[in-house]
């Protein structure tokens, strides 16, 4: 058995080599993250775009369909009525020029709250703000250490390493 870089386990290795071989795994698994974020990606907008073709189908389909249930708001007028069948006809008619009237009054008032709307305007503030308070940041002061000292953990290391 043998250590990811070639050595025998249980040798001694250097703080180099053991520095060496972390950044090797660190540096591969940091890869590795990135192929598997690349491949959720890549699943998500496959889904995303099935899902999109299967609405925009529907939305055909149904739009196509409008016709019959025309035919059938007026022939059901009829059956129920005994009306002329020009009048039903009209009558269906009026109920599509209803239901296209209240819709889009609803998109008016939604379009009057969206433009009211001030999100991109408070997100810019925002970002303001924060670039603001970081070029006003100080960086916390450290205690400075005497140029002929060496700390602790330099020694410790140099100790080990030799």
């Amino acid at each position: 058995m043998s250590a990811p870089d070639g050595s025998p386990v249980g040798a001694e290795r250097t703080i180099g080599q053991l520095f060496a071989s972390a950044t090797a795994e660190m540096s591969a698994l940091v890869h590795d993250e990135i192929a598997l974020a690349k491949a959720q990606l890549k699943q998500d907008v496959k889904r995303g775009a099935t899902s999109g073709g299967a609405f925009s189908m529907a939305g055909a389909v149904l739009l196509f369909s409008l016709p019959m249930l025309n035919f059938a708001l007026a022939y059901g007028i009829r059956t129920w009525s005994d009306w002329n069948l020009a009048i039903c006809f009209l009558l269906s008619f009026a109920a599509n020029v209803l239901v296209a009237v209240v819709l889009a009054l609803i998109g008016v008032v939604f379009a009057k709250k969206a433009k009211k709307s001030k999100g991109p305007q408070k997100v810019a503030a925002s970002m303001k703000e924060t670039a603001g308070v970081l070029h006003k940041a100080k960086p916390h002061p450290r205690p400075e250490l005497a140029q002929d000292r060496v700390p602790e953990a330099i020694e410790a290391v140099a100790r080990s390493s030799s």
